[in-house]
């Protein structure tokens, strides 16, 4: 799962006993890469602007 989306969701993944890998790009393409996969679905986008408010 990619680094940031439904952190809810993997952690109850794991807490069911499935294994779970958290996927973080880096390298010098990494932001363009985190941007296109925030834009495909709106609702990524979304989740990721109220969790980077939130205290």
């Amino acid at each position: 799962m990619l680094y940031g989306i439904r952190r809810d969701l993997q952690e109850e993944l794991v807490r069911e006993g499935y294994p779970v890998r958290v996927y973080v790009p880096y390298g010098r393409e990494w932001y363009p890469y985190y941007v296109r996969r925030l834009a495909e679905r709106p609702a990524n986008l979304w989740f990721f602007i109220t969790n980077f408010f939130r205290k």
